[in-house]
């Protein structure tokens, strides 16, 4: 592949401004500047440098972030941060976006890809992907409200109940729900139907890849086959 079009599929512009970039002296190919715009390289397992940032060629981006409240999973936020200022604009330019949405003032774990059969897979409920919540309530959550959960609570837009897969009760007002559906504030609006209140909300798991202790809020991994293979996962 020609060094400007292999940069443009990386999300560093558009062909005239990769060619202005190579030009300049601005990138290296395996430790190399390279100033041609047209020499070839093998895509796969490439490494190069754009204005001394480190890249390797990726035909699809697999991303997990530790979403921080107080941000949009949106390109146009309305009242918030969006989550792709958090990303450097290469991901932003090529497309990368958001696998489902977290309120704004909900956390945890966020993926994001480019790709979009992954995308699909991990949207749809069809798949019936599991994702796991620690979700802190208003009021006290007695028995009751763990077998509403469980065994299904009536939402205003759904011809049936809608269950958790498992509901944990942590604490006097905290529960660690499983659910599989990806409905919109499903598991707000499955709290309130149970007769409580959601206060916080952290997404901790999906399919069987947890977000990592060592993930600093806001900052976000690249997943490699390791980690795709556990969000394949369905328990």
């Amino acid at each position: 592949m020609e060094l400007e079009r292999l940069l443009r599929s990386q999300g560093f512009g558009s062909r005239a401004e990769c060619r202005v970039r190579v030009l300049a002296g601005r990138v290296k190919v395996a430790g190399d500047v390279c100033v041609d715009p047209y020499a070839h390289f093998e895509p796969a397992g490439l490494s190069f440098t754009v204005d001394g940032e480190p890249w390797n060629y990726r035909e699809f981006v697999y991303l997990a972030m530790n979403k921080p409240a107080g941000y949009e999973c949106s390109r146009r936020p309305q009242h918030y941060p969006s989550v792709y200022s958090l990303l450097p604009q290469p991901l932003v330019t090529r497309g990368v976006q958001t696998v489902g949405r977290l309120d704004q003032d909900s956390t945890g774990l966020l993926l994001l890809s480019d790709d979009g059969q992954f995308i699909h897979t991990f949207t749809s409920p069809r798949k019936r992907v599991p994702k796991v919540y620690e979700v802190t309530t208003r009021h006290m959550v007695d028995d009751a409200q763990v077998m509403a959960l469980l065994n299904g609570v009536e939402l205003h837009d759904d011809a049936k109940p809608v269950g958790a897969v498992a509901c944990i009760r942590m604490d006097e007002k905290r529960l660690r729900l499983t659910v599989t559906e990806g409905k919109y504030h499903l598991v707000k609006r499955m709290i309130a139907a149970a007769g409580n209140r959601v206060e916080a909300l952290h997404r901790i798991t999906v399919g069987g890849f947890s977000l990592p202790l060592a993930l600093p809020v806001g900052q976000w991994m690249w997943l490699g086959s390791p980690e795709l293979e556990l969000l394949a996962q369905r328990g």
